[in-house]
């Protein structure tokens, strides 16, 4: 059986028009040039603004996961069901081959309430019961044993979760062969402050160690003959691309423990300059001028794979999507010339992309094509996971 497996962050797509006391990102700079009082007036322009520039932004969302092809998504940033399922009903389908079902999320521990959801073409699957959900949100620092010293330095107790949003583990099911997905949101690096990667290191240190601690408890001894997946934003990188197309490792990440003799990840095939997900522009530096050393392509997004499915899939095809990134981000990370002349003349983007926004995404769709084996034999333990189609 051979799948296309994508992991995308779609970057809020929510249906409130502010999260609390705070603006929206996206609405924020337009909100900024009135002076609208505080109260009903301002709500009212407020989801104005947020309805108009959704459906801009959306529409390129659905065409980047429509380019994608893939028969299952793990996503990222998503508010609940109620705006997932109308989301591909009136944006994907309407540009997709593809119809999508199995839409599952279950709320996790995100502040602002954005979330991990599962997706799959509706046929792969034609029997719902078939797809098994079990979301790992609650797990603790003491449930999975991963408590160290600077964690209880840092003042987390036993019963604190480990995971900043969720595992959200699925489990797909056909008579001769099984696959299970384990979709994650990691710790970010605190918005790329100076430090910001370092001191929250920890952090998604901690939560990918409890990924391979539940995969091990979930498939046992025979981890590393089961089909899984680990897909998801992870928040963390273990190289990056300098501008001139310099490539340095950057090393410790947090994302060590599913490196370490566990999980393959196929983007490392690809040549240096093509492996990376998400591009960070350096920010202003005080002086009014921005910092362009700053400047870096990283991969923060992986579909990483079980060593059974690597063994299978030794160079498995990799896409990695970026039409769909605003006209600031460079394609070529080897460009000289990086002003806004120049990037904002290039014609690789969707219509009407534009500098900043409205893109896709700030994230890249990463899909890879793989090839699921059956089961060596009749035995295969079940998922612990409830259907909740």
């Amino acid at each position: 059986m051979r799948l296309r497996i994508a992991t995308f962050n779609v970057e809020n797509l929510v249906s409130r028009n502010r999260y609390g006391a705070q603006d929206r990102p996206d609405t924020a700079p337009a909100l900024s040039l009135f002076d609208f009082p505080q109260g009903e007036a301002r709500e009212n322009a407020e989801r104005s603004v947020a309805v108009a520039l959704e459906d801009d932004k959306r529409q390129m969302t659905a065409l980047a996961i429509a380019e994608a092809r893939a028969d299952i998504l793990a996503l990222q940033e998503v508010d609940n069901l109620g705006v997932l399922a109308p989301f591909f009903a009136n944006y994907v389908h309407t540009c997709s081959d593809i119809r999508y079902g199995h839409q599952r999320l279950v709320e996790g521990n995100d502040r602002r309430g954005i979330d991990v959801a599962f997706a799959a073409r509706r046929d792969l699957v034609p029997d719902g019961k078939a797809v098994k959900v079990r979301s790992h949100h609650e797990a603790t620092f003491g449930d999975l044993d991963l408590l160290t010293g600077d964690l209880t330095g840092f003042g987390i107790k036993p019963d604190d979760r480990v995971f900043n949003r969720n595992c959200l583990e699925v489990s797909l099911t056909w008579p001769d062969r099984e696959l299970t997905v384990f979709v994650c949101h990691m710790k970010s690096m605190d918005h790329w402050r100076p430090e910001g990667r370092r001191v929250t290191n920890m952090f998604r240190d901690a939560e990918a160690r409890a990924v391979r601690r539940i995969v091990e408890q979930r498939f046992g001894d025979a981890w590393r003959d089961a089909n899984w997946v680990v897909a998801g934003d992870l928040n963390d990188y273990r190289e990056r691309i300098m501008p001139g197309g310099r490539v340095e490792p950057s090393l410790p990440s947090g994302l060590d423990p599913l490196f370490d003799d566990f999980a393959v990840n196929p983007i490392a095939n690809l040549p240096p300059l093509q492996r990376w997900t998400y591009f960070h522009r350096g920010r202003d530096n005080g002086d009014g001028a921005e910092d362009a050393a700053a400047d870096q392509h990283v991969q923060l997004d992986y579909v990483l794979l079980s060593p059974a499915l690597a063994a299978a899939n030794p160079s498995p095809p990799v896409e990695i999507i970026r039409r769909g990134l605003p006209y600031r981000a460079p394609l070529d990370p080897a460009a000289p010339d990086r002003s806004i002349a120049y990037l904002s003349t290039r014609a690789d983007r969707y219509p009407r992309v534009g500098w900043d926004r409205p893109k896709a995404s700030d994230h890249c769709p990463v899909v890879v094509e793989i090839e699921v084996p059956p089961r060596a034999n009749g035995e295969w333990r079940v998922a612990n996971g409830e259907d909740t189609e």
